[in-house]
Formats: C-alpha cells, sequence, structure tokens
C-alpha cells in the first residue's frame, strides 16, 4: 500500500510538471505568434527576450497591391492640417488648432519607429492625407489597418478614422466634421461607455439621401485596450459579399452582414403603422378591473390607524424624566471673534447628557408604539377578469411609401482621402502605420514588419510574472483569497498522499518474522506462570466465544500434541541441552480475544505418551507442566538440539 502512495505522489508530480511545461510553452508560443506571417516577415522578427534597444527596425514596404500606406517615419508632410472652423459653435472653441507631433512611443519604443501623436488637451484636431488611389467598391474586399495607443489611458476622446468620401470639391483644408464620408473605423471612449465604431453612411436608392448605418457593439470587453498603454492593431475587413469582419491585435472581436447587423437596417421594413389610425375611445384595454358585485363588510373601519400607544408598557425604574437628552458642553468656549452684534448671541454647542449614559433614558417618557389589530387600510374590491378585455391596441398596417430593397449595400461610395478629425481630453494618443488594401495577407505581412515588432518589444519589457501577480492583487484585493487557495491546494495534497504515515497492524504483521530466542528450562516455567493469574478472567470472558473460536482452538491443541510427541522422538530434553522457542502469534494480538479452551490441559493418554517418551522424570513433569499452564493462544514450537 505505501508503494502504491509513492507511485500516485511521483505521477501527480510528473503531470503537474509536464503541464507547467506546455503552458509555459504555450505562452511564449503565444508572445511571438503573429497570424499568416510568411517567412519574409518572421526573418525580420527578433527573439523575445531580447530588450528593445538589440531590435533592428526597418520602415516596412507593402508587399502587394495598396492604397494607402504611412509610417510616419519621414515626418507627416503628405498631411494636410484643417484650418476651418466646427459650426454652430464660437470662433475661439470652433478652431481646429489642437497640434500633432511625430515622435517615438514614450514606453516599448522600437528604435527609428515613428508615429503621429495627438498633443493638446481639450481642443479640436482634424488632420487628412490623400490615398495613392481612390478605392472604388466593386469585387474586391476592403481593408483598412491601422495602430493606435493610448499611452496615458483615456478619460475622453476618439481614436477613430474617417475615409472621406470621393467628390470633386474635396478641400483637405476645410476638413471638419461636416466634411461627407463614407467610413468611420476605431475606438471611442467616454466615461464608462468603451466604443469600438463601424459606421457607414448609406446613400437611398429613392431619395438619394444619406443615413448613417452603425454596426452593433461588440460583445467582449474593450475597457484593457482602453487603458493598458499598449499598442493595439484595429483592423477592418468588408467583403463584396456584404459580410464585415472587425479585428484588435488580429483577433476577430465582432461579424456579421451589412444587411442584417446594422441599426437601424439598411433595407425599410415593407408596411408601416398607418399614421391616420387611432385608438377608438371604447377601446378597453385594462386585462383586470375592480369586481362591480362586491361590497365593503360592515365591520371594515377605514379610520383605525395602523399604529396605537402599547397600554402594557410600563417606564422603567429609573427614567430620569427632569433630565434633558443633550445639554451644552460645559468645556466649550466662546470664540474670540464672535461677535455678538452679528453673529448672535453665542450658545455652547449641544453634547449628550452624561447623566443619561447610567439611566435608562432621560426626558419625558413616551409610551412606544405597536401595530393595531384591528388596522384594515383602505377598503378597496378585488380585482377579477375584464369581461370587456379588448387587448393592446395597435394601428394598423399599411405599405411603406419609403420601402426599398438594397441587396448589395457594399457598393458605397468610393473614398478617396482618409482623415482623423478628433476632440480629447487626453493627450498624447499614438497613431502609426496606416494601410488600405484589399488583400488580407498585405495587411498581415505589413503588420508583421511593424506592429508585431512593438509586440516583441513590449513583451521583453513586460515584468516578470510575480510582478504582474502582484500588481493584480493591488487592483483587485479578492485575488488574494485565490492565490493562497491556488498555493495550498497542491501542498495539501503533497503532504495528505506523500507524507510517510504511520504503518497499519496489517502492515506490521505482514513484515513481522520469526525471532528465534533461547530460553532456559527455569525461566519457561517463570513465564508460563505469569499467565496464571490472568487465567480466572480470561475463562469468565470466554463462555461469550463463538463455535467456530472452539473449533480453531480444538485444531490448535491438536498441532501442538503433534508437535510435542514429534519433539519428544526427535530430540530428547535433559538438563545439559538448550532450548529455543519461536514465536508464531502477534503481541498486539494474542491479548485482545482469549478463548477458554486457552487454558484447558491436554488429556490423560496425551499425558502419558509425553511422559513414556521423556528420558527422565524432571522431564516428564516439565513437559506436563507446561502443557498444563500454558495458554494455547501462545503456541511456542518446541525446536531441542544438543551444543
Amino acid at each position: 500500500m505505501h508503494f502504491q502512495w509513492d507511485w500516485l505522489c511521483l505521477g501527480v508530480l510528473i503531470i503537474t510538471s509536464v503541464t507547467a511545461g506546455m503552458e509555459n510553452e504555450e505562452n511564449l508560443d503565444a508572445d511571438v505568434e503573429v497570424e499568416n506571417f510568411d517567412k519574409q516577415s518572421q526573418e525580420a522578427d527578433v527573439d523575445r527576450d531580447k530588450s528593445s534597444i538589440e531590435v533592428v527596425y526597418q520602415t516596412p514596404k507593402p508587399t502587394g497591391e495598396v492604397y494607402f500606406t504611412e509610417t510616419f517615419d519621414e515626418g507627416m508632410s503628405r498631411w494636410v492640417l484643417s484650418v476651418t472652423l466646427k459650426e454652430d459653435m464660437d470662433d475661439n472653441v470652433a478652431k481646429y488648432d489642437g497640434r500633432w507631433e511625430v515622435e517615438e512611443l514614450k514606453e516599448n519604443a522600437v528604435p527609428g519607429d515613428k508615429g503621429l501623436v495627438l498633443k493638446s488637451v481639450a481642443k479640436y484636431h482634424a488632420i487628412s492625407a490623400m490615398l495613392t488611389k481612390a478605392f472604388v467598391f466593386d469585387d474586391k474586399p476592403l481593408i483598412v489597418q491601422y495602430e493606435v495607443n493610448f499611452q496615458k489611458g483615456i478619460d475622453c476622446g476618439g481614436a477613430y478614422i474617417k475615409l472621406l468620401s470621393s467628390s470633386s470639391d474635396l478641400n483637405l483644408e476645410y476638413f471638419f466634421d461636416k466634411t461627407p464620408y463614407t467610413i468611420m473605423f476605431g475606438p471611442d471612449k467616454c466615461g464608462e461607455d468603451y466604443k469600438l465604431h463601424f459606421i457607414f453612411r448609406h446613400k437611398n436608392p429613392k431619395t438619394g439621401e444619406y443615413d448613417e448605418k452603425h454596426a452593433e457593439r461588440p460583445d467582449v470587453d474593450l475597457k484593457k485596450f482602453y487603458l493598458d498603454k499598449k499598442t493595439h492593431l484595429y483592423t477592418l475587413v468588408l467583403k463584396p459579399d456584404d459580410t464585415f469582419e472587425i479585428l484588435i491585435d488580429q483577433t476577430v472581436v465582432s461579424k456579421g452582414s451589412l444587411l442584417e447587423n446594422m441599426i437601424p437596417p439598411v433595407n425599410p421594413s415593407k408596411e408601416i403603422d398607418d399614421p391616420t389610425d387611432q385608438k377608438p375611445d371604447d377601446w378597453d384595454e385594462r386585462p383586470k378591473i375592480p369586481d362591480p358585485n362586491a361590497v365593503k363588510p360592515d365591520d371594515w373601519d377605514e379610520d383605525e390607524p395602523a399604529k396605537i400607544e402599547d397600554p402594557d408598557a410600563v417606564k422603567p425604574k429609573g427614567w430620569l424624566d427632569d433630565e434633558p437628552q443633550y445639554v451644552p458642553d460645559p468645556n466649550a468656549k466662546k470664540p474670540k471673534d464672535w461677535d455678538e452684534e452679528m453673529d448672535g448671541e453665542w450658545e455652547a454647542p449641544q453634547i449628550p447628557n452624561p447623566k443619561c449614559e447610567t439611566a435608562p433614558g432621560c426626558g419625558e417618557w413616551v409610551r412606544p408604539m405597536k401595530n393595531n389589530p384591528k388596522y384594515k387600510g383602505k377598503w378597496r374590491a378585488p380585482m377579477i377578469d375584464n369581461p370587456n378585455y379588448q387587448g393592446i391596441w395597435s394601428p394598423r398596417k399599411i405599405p411603406n411609401p419609403d420601402y426599398f430593397e438594397d441587396l448589395h449595400p457594399f457598393k458605397m461610395t468610393p473614398v478617396s482621402a482618409v482623415g482623423l478629425e478628433l476632440w480629447s481630453m487626453t493627450s498624447d494618443i499614438y497613431f502609426d502605420n496606416f494601410i488600405i488594401c484589399s488583400e488580407k495577407e498585405v495587411a498581415d505581412r505589413w503588420a508583421a514588419d511593424s506592429w508585431g515588432l512593438k509586440k516583441l518589444v513590449a513583451s521583453a519589457n513586460e515584468p516578470g510574472m510575480f510582478s504582474q501577480l502582484l500588481a493584480a492583487a493591488e487592483e483587485h484585493p479578492w485575488l488574494w483569497v485565490l492565490y493562497i487557495f491556488t498555493l495550498a491546494l497542491p501542498v495539501g495534497l503533497t503532504v495528505l498522499f506523500c507524507w510517510p504515515g504511520k504503518k497499519s497492524d496489517e502492515y506490521i504483521d505482514f513484515k513481522k518474522t520469526d525471532v528465534s530466542k533461547q530460553i532456559a528450562k527455569g525461566e519457561l516455567k517463570e513465564e508460563t506462570g505469569e499467565f496464571e493469574d490472568d487465567e480466572l478472567e480470561e475463562e469468565k470472558e470466554n463462555e461469550y466465544t463463538g463455535e467456530d473460536e472452539r473449533r480453531e482452538m480444538d485444531e490448535i491443541k491438536r498441532e501442538l500434541i503433534k508437535e510435542t510427541k514429534k519433539m519428544g522422538r526427535e530430540a530428547p530434553v535433559s538438563e545439559d541441552e538448550g532450548e529455543y522457542v519461536e514465536d508464531i502469534y502477534d503481541d498486539e494480538e494474542e491479548n485482545e480475544v482469549p478463548h477458554e479452551e486457552e487454558n484447558q490441559v491436554p488429556d490423560e493418554s496425551q499425558e502419558g505418551d509425553i511422559l513414556n517418551k521423556s528420558d527422565s522424570e524432571d522431564e516428564k513433569k516439565e513437559a506436563v507442566e507446561g502443557m498444563g499452564d500454558r495458554p494455547l493462544k501462545s503456541v511456542r514450537k518446541r525446536r531441542v538440539r544438543k551444543d
């Protein structure tokens, strides 16, 4: 049994170590994994354990057809600052005078890699750039991808981009909030509302007017992307089959259909409520009404109060009727600057009356209130089903005069520029590595050479696991309970299964071997004599033993007689010969269940055989005494050999 526990303990330790090794490998792989990167992109990656100073950065180059790319490594010469004003606002507030700079990240920077940084607080910012070539929504997907880092977190502000609609009068110097756009995409936050926008402006084919269609909110927690001060990669994929995907750090956080997952829907309903239909005056929408046949009982008294004084209450002994509950503070002093003409007569502040602390109460005693058993309240007739109930009224439906069906909302207005039109209460919002293309592989390779390096540097500079656990516990103190339980569980199991325990009696019995011990003839007689005092008590207890135990003891007696005869034939005992005795019984068990037959002596015939086979009278006497006085439970096999 002991060996089984050893093997179990060893197995637990092996499984734990293997699992920990697998988790470490998975974590290491997760830190350096970027989806669908080819060999050329991975050659630019550096080892995760190297610091950001050792990273060799090269400005990424697109590997396929693109409509727009921007790394800001060479500044923002192609970008145009807006000089216009917001509409319907004071000129001093409506100016787009927010400052932009091109600089490296403040933390986990890759040497040589720069980005566009929003620097001002509580100001409007507007900057834009023309695409290399306009994107036309035809038979190719649209992929928009860029990086954002909230270096100081974010209180209230946005980091979304706008794809400006193509038009003959598009002037980037006058880019403002009313400039027509086709798609708006990116993170936005104010208060505790964390958003990830995907909005497209849909043109009504009947009226020619544009309506904004918002994608449903992602079903994920976006908070960490705004507060962890890391660079995150935002990707929008629009497909010609009218589906879309939104990814953060190359993980899909939302996807759906332009026809089914936009609010409001692209296509209006075929029927609408008739605006001229009105609910009839006699329409009854009440499912329950008071029973008109119910009558208030004669004994119902609506004037009875809910509470009454308790007539059985008695004023406690020692109640101080003449002492107020509060008295002026005797230690208070009027302030030196107190002006009675302006401040009035000074009065010391009130404190609890110290005399009331040892008394049941002070002041005028008032009987306590109790519930009035006669109180029933206002009588109301019980409610019954309304026999005239007609259901909830709703206006009739008529065909929607504005109904249309656009089966391919992907075919949007072409775009020819990208712009950032933002307002923020937090500065140092970092933008980098814009790309607009039609192939997902191109966007992934672009990310591998840009965002992938930032991720590696950030991972290499992250604190150790222990530091992260401490930081998490400081933010969420309840994690300490989880930590303690997690540590105590394996330790407790290890102690339970692997700690050497006391061997069981059964195990001791199994391992015990017979030990030979030399005993002189006189000592044997003295040993057998030790049991004489206990034989009387054992005889009384043995009266309740079962029939099976008697048969067992009879068998032991027969074996004893045979052994005695055999000893007499093979080796007669003499005074010059030594005697050896082997114990074949358990010391712990021999005193537990005494038997009646243990103290019985052999019959006369058995004694005669023993006496006839003895060489001397003394030895015969000793043999008879040994058989008569020794308890049979202490069975001893006599072996006699000559020196």
